[in-house]
């Protein structure tokens, strides 16, 4: 089906949204499934005891939300692609719950950022223990980047004594080689006084989500006229 410059705008910019939503949710799926049915962590999740704990919590999180975002790229494509409007419509309708979900998870987050800092904390403390004891290279992995992002390093921030230095970020001072900001620190530093960066990210995600839902509503509404106008054609001719 022949489309319009904006309708094809609409559709490529439709296929980059769904290829980095792909990514991320394969990052996430995958990364929460690791946690989940690794050897050194699966334990944590036959102990009742521990069914609520942030590391459980934010391991099903990792899962869902990679889950959902799957999906949500497979309708995408799927649409995009063939200019099916019934998957166009599909993913209109998810990524505008994601849309709601993202205003939702951001108010709760403004108004509790003390616990969610706590929690968040808590999960990088789990990692970090689970590495110490493991030595889990998805663990080193997941360790490097949270600590690389923060510019943090281990439980401590002594980089001579701490027991997964090796997942430090480089110093960047003199006194970084013998002293860094502590990751659980700096965790719950940034959702309690860096609150509005915290902010920033959930309505960049949400600006994110309706510029694909204004592409999709769009799409929509440019296959329906050109399906239309191809009826009345083939309708004037018979």
């Amino acid at each position: 089906m022949a489309l319009d410059g904006c309708g094809l705008l609409c559709k490529y910019t439709l296929l980059i949204f769904n290829l980095i939503f792909a990514l991320v949710g394969f990052v996430f799926l995958g990364l929460g499934l690791w946690l989940r049915f690794s050897d050194s962590t699966r334990a944590i999740f036959e102990f009742e005891a521990l069914d609520s704990s942030a590391f459980v919590i934010a391991v099903t999180i990792l899962i869902i939300t990679g889950s959902v975002m799957l999906i949500v790229v497979v309708f995408g494509d799927y649409g995009a692609c063939s200019e099916k409007r019934c998957a166009l419509q599909i993913f209109s309708a998810l990524v505008a719950i994601l849309g709601i979900t993202v205003v939702v998870l951001g108010v709760i987050n403004s108004s509790r950022s003390d616990e969610i800092g706590l929690s968040m904390g808590e999960f990088y403390s789990s990692i970090y223990l689970l590495y110490v004891a493991n030595s889990d290279p998805v663990l080193a992995v997941t360790l490097t980047f949270i600590q690389k992002l923060l510019h943090c390093c281990g439980a401590t921030g002594i980089t001579s004594l701490d027991f997964a230095k090796e997942t430090c970020p480089k110093p960047d001072t003199i006194w970084e080689h013998i002293k860094m900001d502590a990751c659980p620190g700096v965790i719950i530093n940034v959702f309690n006084d860096k609150a509005p960066l915290v902010m920033g990210l959930f309505v960049g995600t949400g600006v994110f989500l309706v510029v694909a839902l204004v592409c999709s509503i769009v799409l929509l509404t440019k296959i329906k006229r050109e399906q239309q106008e191809i009826t009345a054609r083939y309708t004037t001719v018979y």
